[in-house]
């Protein structure tokens, strides 16, 4: 983390009106994650735990560290909840903050998700990348190798992130008992099938495995909008 000078006013200004009038009535939209809830559950063995399928819509943002919150927020604050997530303790925070990439394209309002985090990443679709003029690379959450950086703007400060930009590469979290079910180990790959009038198949979703972890697939803006995800009649999780 390196917190670096403001670039000057004229520049700031200017950066936030071209924000505005391109992203703002998108980012009024709301919180992150639009939740389906699947129905139909193959490879689950009889008299399994008859727990649902969640496939969530990851809307672009970000987690922070306790260095880069108090840089933009200001010393001493405390991410505050917004509303919970799917996920146990996870929540969509009051706060958010304005992605700048290197062609001083703006995206304002990008959602900080907590709890926090060792390090500080930012979420975003490919069409995000394009618009900021990132390359994005696809990674698992937490893995910030090559994965270039940005600036964030916060209310009381910007930060220049030296690395974190990522898509998330698509997943589907799972308990023990959810893995067992579909004979899958932490790290494997599945298929998504949406069934909708957009139909598709997205393969390749990351396995991760966790004691409390409650049966969810991620997907960010572009795959969930390629395949109508909020008018699926079902989806299909499978090897």
């Amino acid at each position: 983390m390196t917190t670096a000078t403001f670039p000057d006013r004229a520049g700031v200004e200017r950066i936030v009106r071209e924000a505005l009038a391109e992203f703002l009535p998108s980012a009024e939209r709301g919180l992150p994650l639009i939740r389906r809830v699947d129905l139909l559950r193959p490879g689950r063995p009889e008299g399994a735990a008859a727990e649902k399928l969640a496939v969530n819509i990851s809307a672009r943002h970000l987690h922070l560290c306790r260095a880069d919150l108090e840089a933009l927020f200001g010393p001493g604050v405390e991410l505050e909840s917004e509303r919970a997530l799917y996920q146990e303790s996870e929540f969509a925070a009051k706060q958010a903050v304005s992605v700048i990439g290197p062609r001083q394209r703006m995206i304002p309002n990008v959602r900080v998700l907590g709890p926090l985090r060792s390090a500080t990443q930012v979420e975003l679709s490919f069409t995000d990348g394009v618009s900021l003029g990132i390359d994005l690379p696809v990674r698992i959450s937490g893995d910030h190798h090559d994965t270039p950086g940005c600036w964030l703007m916060g209310p009381k400060g910007m930060v220049e992130l030296a690395r974190g930009v990522i898509r998330a590469r698509r997943h589907v979290h799972m308990g023990p008992g959810d893995a067992e079910g579909y004979g899958v180990a932490n790290g494997d790959l599945m298929n998504l099938r949406i069934f909708s009038d957009c139909p598709m198949v997205l393969e390749g979703l990351v396995v991760r495995v966790g004691a409390k972890m409650k049966l969810e697939a991620h997907l960010d803006t572009d795959e969930g909008n390629a395949g109508n995800l909020p008018k699926a009649a079902k989806v299909e999780l499978y090897k």
